[in-house]
């Protein structure tokens, strides 16, 4: 019995010992499990550290182009860019940023703040500053040419030829107009979606980027474009004033920057110089006298102090060559009472002094005439400012003076100060973006012009379904755009044919 009862008592106690060490090893189990899980995380951290590493170090490789290269690619843009200046952006970084890899998105979107900043067309300035990039003050010649000759040609010649043609509806031409707006808008959400993810990588650059947009939408005037960039800088230099900026390889891409800071101090000079010339001689001569000055003064003042690109510039080009204030020549050549709805040019051609006397057509051209050629230049590539060479042309006829005078006057007026400003700015824009101030600035500059695009991509998106003679057809034609580029990948010169040829299918059809 005894040997019995210590044998159950020896039992008792080895099974009392299993149980004890079952229970005191279950903590331990549970620490070497969280230590495990700790350890994965610490590897996963590290793993998703290497890639970041990894994309950063590939969004730092910049390619270099050759001549071939570059003459190819600015040649096919210039012939299917289109879709207006923000849908160029957008072609612009899917092209030279995303896929050819000629630029970094840092480089690519400070050039479009500076764009943003200075007076004339963003995505003309852009065109040759990215050429200087990549091949000095030649390839910035080169790419400009490019991408602005083809609708310089086609535009010229219209004007020359077809403005009286063109002084009525054309209901293909306006679907033409809104399939090519649609996709192009498309690729400015691309490029937002693409540029978002990129720049306003945290908190305070998203609501930067926010409020940007929302005040730009709603006070849509030249001069908030460059006050929210420059007030986003402000922001990033006051909420990061006690760190020091350190940015890897920041000097990327940006070896070749034309002039030299003389040469730019110096075109500079000559911008303003010209100005002043051009609005003092214009002041002091009678439109009479001389025609062509007047013509060449209102172009390249409207160039010198336009902000926002092409679409603010056209009601300032109205204003002047439709509505022009002529009150010398109007009590002359116009005595009647002009009417709400009546320019002088239209009053004067029915009066019997106009026939005798051509040259008192106090306005420039007609308002039909005007609509006419921007319908036209929305539906061409190349930038929107190219819209004044049909002008020129149209100007000069209704003058009695050669089209290809008026051409090269009004073109050369509205082009030259945002060229010359670009140039000029780009050897100074080399030497300060090395400066801690700037590079405390760039990310709030960066997420403001952000912004902008995104305001772009909803002004857009709204005046393209009010104008559209097929408004839930365009919306259609902008979302299968948008999947196009952003899913499947197609290139954005196709995207954009593409589009422009639905827009004609749904007027032939016609569509809702």
């Amino acid at each position: 019995m005894n040997t019995t009862d210590s044998r159950k008592s020896s039992t008792d106690d080895v099974d009392m010992k299993k149980n004890s060490n079952s229970t005191e090893s279950l903590p331990q189990m549970q620490k070497d499990v969280e230590s495990l899980e700790a350890l994965a995380d610490v590897e996963g951290s590290e793993e998703k550290s290497k890639q970041g590493e990894k994309e950063a170090e590939e969004e730092t490789i910049v390619i270099p182009a050759t001549w071939k290269e570059l003459i190819r690619y600015w040649f096919i843009l210039g012939w299917t860019a289109f879709g207006g200046p923000a849908a160029h952006i957008g072609m612009f970084q899917k092209l030279f940023v995303e896929k050819l890899r000629w630029c970094t998105t840092l480089v690519f979107t400070e050039l479009f703040m500076l764009g943003q900043c200075m007076p004339g067309p963003t995505s003309t300035q852009m065109g040759f500053a990215l050429g200087v990039l990549k091949k000095g003050l030649p390839g910035g010649l080169v790419s400009g040419a490019l991408f602005q000759g083809p609708g310089l040609i086609i535009l010229s010649a219209i004007g020359w030829a077809l403005a009286d043609t063109l002084d009525k509806d054309i209901a293909w031409l306006n679907g033409l107009v809104s399939g090519l707006a649609a996709a192009g808008i498309a690729l400015i959400a691309s490029a937002a979606v693409a540029l978002n993810k990129k720049i306003n990588s945290e908190r305070l650059l998203q609501i930067i980027s926010t409020v940007s947009a929302v005040i730009a939408f709603y006070w849509p005037k030249p001069w908030t474009f460059p006050c929210l960039i420059l007030l986003g800088g402000l922001t990033t230099i006051i909420f990061k004033r006690h760190q020091v900026v350190q940015i890897s390889k920041m000097a990327t891409g940006t070896d070749g920057l034309g002039f030299n800071k003389l040469g730019g101090g110096l075109l500079l000079f000559i911008w303003i110089a010209v100005l002043i010339g051009v609005l003092v001689g214009a002041g002091q001569t009678s439109y009479l006298d001389n025609k062509e000055l007047h013509w060449f003064s209102a172009f390249y003042r409207t160039g010198s102090i336009i902000f926002g690109g092409g679409q603010v510039v056209l009601p300032m080009l109205y204003n002047d060559v439709v509505a022009a204030d002529c009150p010398n020549q109007q009590s002359i050549c116009c005595p009647q009472d002009l009417s709400a709805n009546a320019t002088i040019y239209e009053l004067c051609s029915n009066t019997d002094v106009a026939q005798v006397t051509p040259e008192c057509k106090c306005s420039w051209m007609s308002a039909s005439q005007f609509y006419a050629g921007l319908a036209v230049a929305q539906a061409m590539p190349g930038p929107l400012f190219n819209f004044s060479a049909f002008l020129g042309a149209v100007i000069a006829q209704n003058a009695n003076v050669f089209a290809i005078a008026g051409i090269a006057l009004c073109w050369v007026g509205l082009f030259a100060p945002g060229i010359i400003i670009i140039f000029a700015i780009l050897p100074f824009w080399g030497a300060f973006r090395h400066w801690q101030i700037y590079r405390r600035a760039l990310p709030g500059l960066n997420s403001a012009a952000v912004g902008l695009i995104i305001t772009s991509v909803f002004q857009l998106t709204l005046n393209a379904y009010v104008s559209s003679p097929f408004r839930t057809t365009t919306i259609c034609i902008g979302i299968a755009a948008f999947g196009s580029t952003e899913i499947l990948k197609v290139p954005a010169p196709i995207v954009v044919i593409l589009g422009g040829a639905a827009g004609v299918v749904a007027w032939a059809i016609p569509m809702q």
